[in-house]
């Protein structure tokens, strides 16, 4: 059972807007009342009650307008003060596109979250001590980190929650775990830090102009989200100092201590993952992509097998030296132009990494169990051990759960999930 939190809170989270007017180094929020057609043109008055009424009432309406103004200043005034990108980015190259403001708008109907505290955690008496906030004064350097990378939107939200909370159960040496935290939207850590009150953690805002005119449409809309493409610049939004890091989607749990995926050994390759080499690897690409050597020519020499990346260990030092995330945008550039695959952020990885991949244990990532991009319909376990629970495909548990309609294995994800509806 969880315990329950003395007080509730309850967190608002304003729609995204245009994100490409001004620079990072503040999070602007513009409201002003209109100001056209001034109420008070004596020039034109007229006589009699009626506009002496009219008059009065418009004036009301601007003193109210006002005060709406400054009363929404203030109720939001905690969330101008608890990001801060400027720390958070650490780019060169990326510079530019990363330090440019995210402009928000308030909706009429705000999506409301409330999420209970986690159960408390501690590390066990053989972990290294690591019980302050930034660990000592290496902070996120710190050596003896686990470096766990997560994505943070308002549609996925319960989901990394539950991520984290499953992690944090499991681990041997659960504060010895540090998060990072990409986030497209600047309101979200409050609702971490809420549900978290010890976690290690740092926010980085990654700016969907990035990808923007990199993404081509997929089967299914979802995969389009420009925050999927984060995982391709961990390296240059993560501290130089951060040498390795698990990236891991928002729609899984972990069984298992993170420790153990986190001493997985990389020898001379750059990132590991499940592999998967019985699945029909050219199914992920087109018939043109197949039948241009100029494209296909690519995995000569390689025997490429499919993996999901999803659940991912990364070398970013060799990662950076290489400059992966170019390649992977170059591929994106080409499908832009001539159509070679079909499904969102993961061909361009298949076309880098396919073939050169450091194997895992396949126990590291139960994929699949959110059914088939389409339809969404119930899977079953892969046979064998299961250290994570990975929800991948179009169904979501937590969806199917407050739908009423979930599939059997959804009961796995249930006990992580501290989401609460508000009264």
């Amino acid at each position: 059972m969880f315990k329950k939190i003395d007080s509730s809170i309850l967190f608002s989270f304003p729609t995204l807007a245009d994100s490409r007017r001004e620079t990072l180094g503040f999070v602007r929020f513009s409201i002003s009342p209109n100001l056209d057609n001034n109420p008070f043109d004596f020039k034109s008055r007229r006589k009699g009650k009626r506009a002496i009424r009219g008059v009065k009432m418009l004036w009301i309406m601007r003193f109210s307008g006002f005060f709406s103004a400054a009363m929404l200043m203030v109720i939001l005034s905690p969330s101008l003060q608890s990001f801060p990108p400027a720390e958070a980015i650490r780019s060169s190259h990326l510079d530019f596109h990363l330090r440019q403001s995210v402009p928000l708008s308030l909706s009429d109907s705000h999506t409301r979250f409330l999420f209970r505290r986690s159960p408390s955690y501690r590390n066990a008496e053989q972990c290294s001590s690591s019980d302050s906030k930034f660990s000592g004064r290496f902070g996120v350097c710190d050596p003896s980190l686990v470096h766990v990378a997560i994505t943070l939107d308002v549609e996925y939200l319960r989901g990394s929650v539950a991520a984290v909370n499953s992690i944090l159960q499991h681990s041997l040496c659960p504060e010895s775990v540090f998060f990072h935290f990409l986030v497209s939207e600047t309101n979200l850590e409050a609702v971490v830090r809420s549900a978290f009150p010890q976690l290690k953690f740092k926010v980085y805002y990654f700016n969907p102009a990035i990808v923007q005119n990199l993404i081509s449409t997929s089967v299914r809309q979802a995969l389009e989200q420009p925050l999927n493409y984060a995982r391709n610049y961990l390296a240059e939004l993560l501290e130089s100092c951060v040498r390795r890091v698990i990236y891991l989607d928002s729609d899984l749990v972990v069984v298992d201590d993170i420790s153990k995926l986190w001493r997985t050994n990389l020898g001379s390759r750059t990132i590991g993952a499940p592999e998967y080499c019985h699945a029909n690897f050219s199914k992920y690409f087109t018939s043109r992509f197949w039948l241009d050597k100029r494209f296909s020519g690519t995995f000569l020499g390689r025997k490429p097998c499919y993996f999901n990346t999803g659940v991912m260990v990364i070398d970013l030092v060799k990662w950076r030296r290489a400059s992966y995330t170019k390649r992977i945008e170059r591929w994106m550039e080409i499908q832009k132009n001539d159509r070679i695959y079909e499904l969102g952020s993961l061909p361009p990885f298949l076309l880098v990494f396919a073939g050169d991949v450091a194997p895992i244990e396949h126990r590291w990532n139960q994929h699949g169990l959110g059914g088939d991009n389409v339809k969404g319909s119930c899977r079953n376990l892969h046979a064998g051990p299961v250290s994570l629970l990975h929800w991948s495909g179009s169904g979501k548990p937590w969806m199917r759960l407050d739908s009423k309609n979930p599939c059997p294995l959804d009961s796995l994800w249930t006990p992580y999930d501290l989401y609460g509806h508000s009264h």
